[in-house]
């Protein structure tokens, strides 16, 4: 069985898969519930918008129990990977195709096999966020499409908890803090790099100070 490191408040250790599922199912129990989407009406337009078809053989990192996959799921041919099986068990009534897996490992899949690559809210949760980048753009086919978000972790609401003492992020499961300027620099490996910081009433007045989230799309080079 694959074992990953875990670095927490009582120092570091060797968390199993298994482990690691019951965690994030837990943690989606709680934390999230069925069928939630972050930032839904708005992430579900532009990740439709990318993810596009019909047709597209699509890889979905992270997908959960499905609730944003089904939304591009039409017509394409969808393989969906998460930690959290007791979430895929879900995602496999809608007739996704699911591999139970640690996303801090390598994929499980051959070279050049997918249109299109989606990561929706994990980046922020893996150890090494390049190493899984560096996988997608082994995995897709030239010219294929990167799509994801992460949070906006240096949002005005975070900045404001940080002066006062508390942690900017309460989300246990969050590894990463990203920026838009660090997803530029993740995504340098890919072309046609595009940004929308989305989700907050007064995103039209400062994106990087209110928008809560952060979709990202980038095209592989033919």
């Amino acid at each position: 069985m694959y074992f990953r490191s875990f670095h927490g408040p009582l120092g570091s250790h060797q968390v199993s898969l298994e482990q690691l599922s019951e965690r994030y199912a837990e943690h989606n129990r709680v934390e999230r519930g069925a069928g939630f989407v972050f930032a839904g009406p708005e992430r579900v337009e532009l990740f439709r918008r990318y993810v596009a078809g019909p047709g597209r053989n699509v890889l979905d990192l992270g997908c959960r129990d499905g609730a944003l996959t089904q939304a591009y799921a039409g017509g394409n041919e969808i393989v969906g990977v998460d930690a959290d099986r007791e979430a895929l068990a879900q995602a496999q009534k809608l007739g996704i195709e699911t591999r139970w897996a640690d996303l801090d490992d390598a994929l499980p899949f051959d070279g050049a096999a997918f249109d299109v690559v989606v990561a929706g809210e994990l980046l922020e949760h893996l150890r090494d966020p390049r190493r899984v980048v560096s996988e997608v753009l082994r995995v897709l086919r030239p010219g294929g499409t990167f799509v994801g978000s992460v949070p906006n972790a240096y949002r005005l609401k975070n900045r404001l908890r940080f002066l006062g003492g508390r942690k900017p992020e309460n989300d246990p499961t969050h590894l990463q803090m990203f920026a838009p300027h660090d997803l530029r620099a993740l995504l340098d490996g890919f072309e046609d790099v595009q940004l929308h910081l989305i989700a907050g009433r007064l995103v039209p007045l400062h994106a990087r100070l209110f928008a809560n989230d952060i979709v990202f799309s980038g095209r592989k080079p033919s």
